[in-house]
């Protein structure tokens, strides 16, 4: 087989899924959420490489474009190690789109670790909203991934942040705190690891691009960070 076909065959998998996962929210999604529950733009990125092989363990990254800013820093540093895999996607917890993007990963390739994070994004959803979603996200996780070993990932700050107002829609250092208090609850309730990504993160504006994403900088310390958590659960005990 040539380079060129190598390649394709790489990439079908990936192209596959994200096929299948914007298809799915056009189609489905209107008839299952009132469309003012969602953000004005929603949108989901899947990336598997190495589909076909099975020599190593494999890890499926969940989040959002943090996740998606070091999952390709990640996959360098676990090389040799694990294969790795992303999901990075919008949609918030309530939204059942999110459980059939989680499914439809899960169901594609049997994953080993899950790292998972979920919190910010939907704004315009309560924190008692979030904490009532969560069971539910973490249950369809352990369904569809029964022997993967789990890492909860912290969501982490903003560069730069206000207080908000009582039912303002938008994001606050205080809320991702909330959030992680509240994910907190049922993570340590099931002993899963944490991936504390929120605190090495806070104060220091130098590791953002903006007010919410990482600039090489941050991403690289978030990338070594991630991958040795990983690690550390891929040895044998």
């Amino acid at each position: 087989m040539g380079t060129f076909e190598r390649l394709m065959k790489l990439l079908v998998v990936p192209f596959l899924l994200l096929v299948s996962c914007f298809a799915s929210s056009a189609v489905a999604a209107p008839a299952e959420v009132p469309q003012s529950e969602r953000e004005g733009i929603e949108w989901c990125d899947i990336w598997i490489t190495h589909a076909n092989e099975t020599g190593l363990p494999r890890v499926l990254l969940i989040g959002d474009s943090i996740t998606r800013g070091y999952e390709p820093e990640v996959e360098k540093r676990l090389a040799g190690k694990a294969f790795v895999a992303r999901l990075a996607t919008s949609a918030f917890l309530s939204d059942p789109m999110l459980l059939k993007e989680i499914t439809l990963v899960l169901d594609s390739l049997p994953f080993d670790v899950v790292h998972f994070n979920n919190g910010m994004h939907g704004w315009q959803h309560s924190e008692d909203k979030y904490k009532k979603a969560f069971p539910e996200f973490l249950a369809t996780i352990q369904k569809h991934a029964p022997h993967a070993k789990l890492i909860w990932a912290a969501t982490t700050p903003l560069k730069e942040s206000t207080p908000v107002k009582p039912g303002e829609a938008r994001s606050s250092d205080e809320r991702i705190a909330a959030r992680n208090a509240i994910a907190l609850e049922f993570i340590k309730a099931k002993s899963i690891p944490v991936d504390d990504l929120y605190t090495p993160m806070t104060g220091h504006p130098e590791y953002h691009s903006d007010n919410v994403h990482f600039n090489p900088q941050g991403i690289t310390l978030q990338a070594d960070q991630v991958a040795a958590e990983i690690e550390k659960i891929l040895k044998p005990q």
